[in-house]
């Protein structure tokens, strides 16, 4: 188990670097390709042996060789994110066939949230590439589980519409998209990933308006989409126990 745990931690770390440039770019409308790597501040390019992710910020003092300005310290952050995402995944699936959903579907959950937080859309491509991945992955690993996969989405995105529908100022259809993507990825699972998803939407609305008054806080933006993430990987790493709790309970 070392060694699938030592790759999948390097490869989160890699991966994590690129969503970086994934959740800067793509709102962009810039290439994710060209140009290469390059400090945001003075554009200069950014050597190879400066591109190390984490180690290279860590030596840098996180700072721009060629200017010296400041490097956000979330660049590392994310990549130590994913990695720990993807160690994460590669133990609650014991290194099995199933790892690769699990895998695909938190380096799409990544670059969603930063995206949403950032600018408050959730990118059409990213669902599209979600969808087919979730929907091949499935066909390749268990084809029996892929009506499931399909009866999950549309339940956790017509769950969402009704949502956006009844309160418009709510969520988006970017949010709708996610949940049904979501379904996807999870299967029954989903559903543990909305309720997660909505505690802790409800539990930080609260708060804001705890602390800036009802009628302020009601007027403050507040994206779903990291919520959501949130619930995806709490559902991913733990869903199929408290499913199966629950239906031992209640059922």
């Amino acid at each position: 188990m070392t060694v699938p745990l030592a790759l999948s931690a390097l490869a989160g770390l890699v991966v994590g670097s690129f969503l970086n440039v994934v959740a800067w770019r793509l709102p962009r409308h810039e290439s994710l390709v060209r140009p290469g790597s390059h400090c945001p501040h003075c554009d200069a390019p950014v050597r190879a042996w400066d591109n190390v992710p984490v180690i290279s910020w860590l030596l840098l003092r996180g700072r721009c060789r060629s200017c010296g300005e400041h490097i956000s310290a979330r660049y590392p952050l994310v990549e130590v994110g994913t990695a720990l995402l993807a160690v994460a995944v590669v133990v609650v699936n014991d290194a099995d066939a199933s790892t690769w959903l699990g895998l695909a579907f938190v380096f799409l959950l990544v670059p969603v949230a930063l995206i949403d937080l950032d600018h408050r859309i959730i990118p059409n491509v990213l669902m599209a590439i979600g969808a087919v991945a979730a929907i091949a992955i499935g066909l390749l690993v268990d084809p029996a589980g892929v009506p499931e996969q399909l009866l999950a989405a549309a339940a956790a995105g017509l769950f969402l519409l009704l949502a956006a529908l009844a309160y418009p100022g709510g969520m988006g259809m970017g949010d709708v998209k996610l949940a049904a993507v979501m379904g996807l990825f999870l299967g029954r699972e989903v559903a543990v990933a909305m309720l997660v998803a909505l505690v802790a939407g409800t539990i930080v609305g609260a708060v804001v308006m705890g602390r800036r008054g009802v009628r302020e806080g009601r007027r403050t933006a507040i994206p779903f989409g990291p919520f959501l993430a949130l619930g995806g990987v709490v559902a991913l790493l733990a869903g199929g126990a408290v499913v199966d709790w629950y239906l031992r309970t209640f059922v």
